[in-house]
């Protein structure tokens, strides 16, 4: 038996024995091989087994890719694989790879796991030399086509594998244009294609200091070898962390026979989708660009004609498209991206994906293929992510609003995008970085645009349709779009845009697009709010007969995530409108109630009272102060959350927050003293803040500290708690109140705390006559608290995870310093993914929260887990706390949704699949 590393079946091509295998082709591999093949490959494979028709090819693996990558060369089996598998191609077509009578051509693309539109390379036409063109003009019957295709891969096999600057391609391509007096390249004939191929070869020799490449196995290994590269192009790095795709996962090859769109009329490129990716309806979507190659229509320089179009031009081809697409369709259960070549009237199909759409018809394509039955419940949740219903929640234009409407295009990518217009990439940057809100402004994008789009508030451009660059990248990343306004004049040189009727945007202007309806607008629009937040608000009801489709599609949604979810979504609320709010979104209590909220403001100066008093009885009158204004808060509370829990933090002040500024004071003791006035009580408080001034408050006399060090403080907020909790079961209320200590890094430090608690409690109790079950807890959001969690809980009926100060003490980050000062550093140079307070760091925070969990139920079965950092709203970071056993997240009002959601999409994601 072989002894072959890979789990994989080998084909009739396959070279190697005892060893891992590089190269598959297209009839071995299948759709779940995205791994080891990549999506497009994989894709390719499972089409080929479907029975579609897919130019015969194969795919060298991402295996290969990472060993070329990690060693600088390509592994030593590979060339003999892709020998092995360029003779069964070779021979399975009949023709020779560049032979110079009846020449095999082919396409060397890029693929990997997850779709990056544009972000790595291709070389089509590989294998035309001087020699072969004139074989390529005699098997086609087409001189004009032959030196078409030659020139195509002299321009993009310089740029791509040789590094030559693309614009030297396209000026000699425009020059060529203008001497012939047209305006597109399929008016130029033979004889200006021969001179230009001559041109593009002398520009080659001179940029790149080599000749072209006359040997078409060496134009394929260089193909191969620039492929691999791509995967590490500054754009690609950009856009997986954008996007966070791990970035050790390197691309797959796919070298392809070709199969010409350019070859006439009868010929043609096109996209198709198997629904609208910008609404989610079911329909005929796609653009067709007769008598070109792919890269025309993706890269939007030529505009195209609507998919539908094409049943007038060659129905029959038309036909069997739209049967292969319900095949496909069916097949993945979703809807799919479709690349294909119409060649003299036949149809090939070049690619199919799961296709990325925007957020709205995520949601609406999933409970489409619900009702169809083609999906359950639990696969339809893994179709839509929190990311998603968040930009649902966005607010959008007021149509009513009179505004002058200077243009339209394709609604590409929706949402409402006001800001200034910029015309290149690095200005769009720039602006953003200060604090700018920024349009990009393009006759049509291209993968070098990638970081002007990512700053850019949204992205206009006047060519291109909802298949161009431009329209795939913004709908990945939720970025509003309109492609293809072609009334609109971009001139990119002199940064200006014309409009309809002879006005000029210049740079800096500010305009409006609407991805939702395609309109450009001059000036700002106002915008009014989502119907997605509406319908969460109580304002507009699923299932009503006006209700917004979409909006019933969220709902559906939601109800499927709030059946499937294990973890319960409270909100972190201070005041009872917030709580009210929270409760509509769908809240199941209050997390986290941070009392020094209610004493920010007019309050302040009673807590700076308080902690400046030098004597008993001024610290009594203080607390005095203070109780009936607590109790007020929890009586509000505890009636806005009536029936669920509320979790209320003790006071956890950085001292700084409550003092005095001691410059501020120092000045003013001084104006006082050099102008001989009475400043006694300044003095005094100035000694009081010196003696009190910490170095890093964050570190310093706050949270159970605090209530050790000052007498009072937290008996009172507990007696307050009690007192309301006492009053509102009098009033046949239902309260649930938890007390939640923070800052503990000691059980000595909660046992002290919770005694004098017990005690008050007991108090109220006996006093009130009413029996209060007042839950104490505590904040873990020390390394000490995580790792002693076993001692802590014995004290403590719960845990909440603080994961703001937990993230901050085991990185050893000031929040409002790094952010700021390297963290912009650290993401571009890959030392972050993402921010980690922003997501969990799984390995070192994620590792103490899962510690504190497990040693603290050890301790006390019943311990009740839950987090009330920010992370309990990030999608990402919901998924973890899911893993780890906890009970509830809590985060604010706005993101209860996205928890809620992200939860469900937790509990069901066994069943479902990644659709990145």
């Amino acid at each position: 038996m072989s002894e072959n590393k890979d789990p994989h079946v080998t084909g009739s091509g396959d070279s190697v024995v005892g060893g891992a295998k590089f190269v598959y082709d297209f009839t071995e591999g299948n759709k779940d091989l995205k791994d080891l093949l990549g999506g497009k490959g994989a894709n390719l494979a499972e089409m080929t087994n479907l029975g579609l028709p897919v130019p015969p090819g194969f795919t060298i693996t991402t295996e290969a890719c990472k060993t070329y990558l990690e060693s600088g060369a390509e592994p030593a089996a590979l060339r003999d694989e892709v020998s092995a598998h360029l003779d069964a191609l070779e021979e399975q077509m009949g023709k020779k790879l560049g032979q110079a009578d009846n020449p095999l051509l082919v396409s060397v693309r890029s693929g990997a796991k997850f779709s990056m539109p544009g972000m790595m390379d291709t070389v089509l036409n590989i294998g035309l030399s001087d020699k072969s063109v004139q074989g390529l003009a005699k098997q086609a019957g087409d001189e004009r086509f032959a030196w078409d295709s030659y020139r195509r891969l002299i321009q993009m096999f310089g740029k791509t594998v040789l590094g030559v600057d693309g614009e030297l391609f396209e000026d000699a391509l425009d020059s060529a244009k203008a001497a012939k007096k047209v305006t597109v390249d399929t008016e130029l004939e033979a004889a200006d294609l021969k001179k230009l191929v001559t041109k593009f070869k002398k520009i080659v020799k001179t940029e790149a200091g080599r000749d072209f490449p006359q040997d078409p196995r060496e134009q394929m290994d260089l193909a191969i070898h620039a492929v691999f590269d791509s995967w590490n192009t500054d754009r690609a790095k950009l856009y997986r962390r954008q996007e966070r795709i791990p970035h050790d996962l390197g691309t797959a090859v796919n070298v392809c026979s070709m199969v010409f769109g350019n070859l006439g009329p009868d010929s043609g490129t096109g996209v198709a989708f198997t629904r609208d990716p910008a609404s989610g309806h079911q329909g005929v979507y796609g653009d067709y660009l007769q008598n070109a190659q792919g890269e025309d229509v993706v890269a939007g320089i030529r505009n195209t004609v609507p998919l539908a179009d094409l049943e007038k031009i060659d129905k029959k081809s038309y036909d069997q498209l739209m049967q292969i697409m319900e095949t496909l369709e069916n097949h993945y259960k979703d809807l799919c991206d479709i690349e294909f070549t119409i060649e003299r009237g036949q149809l090939w199909m070049l690619q199919t994906r799961v296709g990325k759409r925007t957020a709205g018809a995520a949601f609406r394509i999933a409970t489409q293929l619900v009702d169809q039955g083609l999906i359950d419940e639990a696969e339809a949740l893994q179709r839509v992510t929190g990311a998603q219903l968040a930009q649902l929640m966005f607010p959008r234009f007021d149509e009513d609003t009179k505004v002058e409407t200077v243009g339209r295009g394709i609604a590409a990518s929706p949402g409402a995008a006001v800001g200034k217009a910029v015309f290149d990439s690095y200005t769009a940057v720039k602006w953003s970085r200060s604090g700018e809100k920024v349009i990009l402004v393009r006759r049509e994008t291209n993968p070098d645009d990638l970081d002007g789009m990512i700053a850019a508030e949204g992205i206009l451009t006047s060519r291109g349709g909802k298949t161009s660059h431009a329209a795939v990248v913004a709908r990945g990343m939720g970025k509003t779009c309109v492609c293809g306004a072609e009334e609109l004049e971009v001139d990119t040189k002199r940064r200006r845009m014309t409009v309809p009727g002879g006005s000029v945007v210049e740079e800096g202007d500010l305009i409006s697009i609407d991805g939702s309806s395609g309109k450009v607008y001059l000036g700002e629009v106002p915008v009014v709010p989502s119907p997605v937040v509406e319908y969460f608000e109580g304002r507009m009801h699923a299932g009503a007969q006006d209700a917004d489709e979409l909006v019933e599609a969220v709902h559906r949604i939601m109800a499927f995530a709030d059946r499937k979810r294990r973890l319960r979504v409270r909100a972190n609320a201070d005041n009872a409108e917030d709580a009210l709010r929270a409760r509509r979104f769908g809240a199941q209590g209050i997390g986290l109630c941070r009392t020094e909220h209610m004493f920010l403001g007019d309050r302040r100066e009673l807590v700076e009272r308080l902690i400046l008093a030098d004597t008993e009885a001024e610290r009594e009158e203080s607390l005095k102060e203070l109780l009936p204004l607590q109790k007020q808060d929890f009586m509000e509370l505890f009636s806005a959350m009536d029936g669920l829990p509320v979790t209320i933090r003790l006071l956890d002040p950085p001292l700084h927050e409550f003092l005095p500024d001691i410059t501020e004071l120092s000045v003013r003791v001084a104006l006082a003293e050099s102008r001989q006035e009475p400043h006694e009580n300044e003095l005094r408080l100035l000694q009081a803040v010196h003696r009190l001034h910490e170095q890093n408050p964050m570190l310093g006399l706050r949270g159970v500290r605090l209530g050790l060090v000052i007498p009072g403080l937290f008996t009172m907020q507990v007696r307050a708690i009690a007192e309301a909790a006492a009053e509102r079961k009098s009033a046949k209320g239902d309260p649930r109140a938890e007390i939640m200590i923070p800052l503990v890094g000691t059980v000595q430090e909660l046992e002290i705390v919770r005694e004098e608690a017990d005690q008050v409690v007991a108090e109220v109790e006996a006093a009130t006559g009413t029996e209060l079950k007042l839950a104490i807890g505590t904040m873990i959001e020390l390394p000490r608290a995580a790792l002693t969690a076993g001692q802590i809980a014995e004290a403590a009926e719960f845990f909440s995870f603080g994961t703001n100060d937990l993230t901050q003490t085991v990185w050893g980050f000031s929040r409002d310093d790094v952010e700021a000062s390297f963290f912009t550093a650290y993401l571009e140079k890959g030392i972050f993914g993402v921010s980690p307070f922003e997501t969990i760091d799984k390995d070192g925070v994620g590792s103490l929260v899962k510690l504190a969990a497990e040693a603290g139920r050890a301790t006390r079965p019943d311990l009740k887990l839950g987090v009330c950092g920010e992370h309990g709203g990030d999608p990402e970071s919901v998924h973890f706390f899911h893993e780890v056993g906890l009970d509830y997240v809590s985060c604010s009002p706005f993101r209860i949704p996205v928890a809620r959601l992200e939860a469900g999409r937790a509990a069901s994601s066994s069943k479902g699949s990644d659709h990145r």
